[in-house]
């Protein structure tokens, strides 16, 4: 028996030796998550979901701001506004912070709810990262890859960046980089999909109390650490008709929000056709630095002002 169990001790330590090897690899290619928890804690952060992630490049910021940014944002599913993203913000800002900046990007969808989901339960996020992860910077996260990797771990090697970045790389500031065919039919294609997949959710969605007292306890949380500033971000013109359509109120709940906070709210959707999408939903990298600037410009004009 005891020969047994000192041979066995061998496998056991050879197998954690490759698996502490594969995750020294891990990077942007590894998922579209992975990144956001294996760098440093930020002082100046975005929230939102995935037209944030593919939509705000913090590099931008950084250059025309002169601060780093991480953007934090991920998907509809797994980081709409709600007690899950705050725990996760908690963690993940640098808690000696002062003199921020805070971009909170929003739309009707990150502060909706589905009509079906009746308990707190079964909101999408409780199978988010952020609900399980402790550890936001940590490199390599082994707590990320043995909770949330839903692939082999030899695929960490196979996969990363050195040999070639993958169509959706997650840079270290957190910036979602899409490489996708623009060709005008494959653009109208996707575009056309994606108009039905939100028109099909319109009835069964409806902006959440749950999910708007998240947003002010999160914009509460951030103000005594520096300014915070609404966002909304445009999508294709089809798709914001649809939205305002739906939720003609959102603008307005927004406004109000933002002069109860003295927080100031900008609002790009209203030009739509100003930036090229990939799918009528998320913006080409092109157009995500162009909005990017615009976001900059506009914080730029506040921070003079409030001088």
């Amino acid at each position: 028996m005891r020969n047994f169990l000192f041979k066995i001790s061998f496998y056991i330590i050879g197998v954690a030796g490759v698996l502490l090897l594969l995750g020294s690899y891990a990077d942007g290619n590894t998922d579209d998550n992975y990144m956001h928890f294996a760098v440093e804690k930020p002082k100046n952060i975005i929230l939102g979901d995935s037209r944030s992630v593919q939509g705000i490049v913090p590099d931008v910021l950084k250059r025309k701001l002169s601060v780093p940014f991480d953007n934090f944002s991920l998907n509809i599913v797994q980081s709409p506004y709600g007690p899950i993203y705050l725990k996760a913000l908690k963690r993940k800002l640098n808690p000696d912070t002062k003199n921020g900046i805070f971009i909170l990007t929003v739309n009707p969808w990150n502060l909706s709810l589905n009509n079906i989901v009746k308990k707190s339960e079964d909101f999408p996020e409780e199978n988010s990262p952020f609900k399980n992860m402790y550890f936001y910077n940590m490199s390599p996260n082994y707590e990320y890859l043995i909770k949330n990797l839903d692939k082999s771990w030899f695929r960490i090697y196979l996969d990363r960046e050195e040999v070639g970045r993958s169509n959706t790389f997650l840079h270290k500031d957190g910036w979602m980089e899409v490489q996708i065919d623009m060709n005008k039919d494959s653009v109208a294609a996707r575009t056309a999909e994606k108009t039905e997949y939100y028109r099909a959710m319109l009835e069964n969605y409806t902006l959440s109390q749950e999910r708007m007292k998240a947003l002010t306890e999160i914009i509460d949380y951030l103000q005594p650490k520096g300014k915070v500033y609404l966002v909304r971000i445009p999508a294709s013109k089809n798709i914001i008709t649809l939205e305002n359509g739906r939720f003609p109120e959102f603008n307005g709940l927004m406004r109000d929000l933002s002069h109860k906070k003295n927080i100031k709210f900008y609002d790009f959707s209203d030009h739509p056709d100003d930036f090229v999408y990939t799918d009528g939903n998320h913006m080409y990298r092109e157009s995500s630095k162009i909005l990017t600037s615009k976001i900059a410009d506009s914080i730029k004009a506040d921070v003079r002002k409030s001088k």
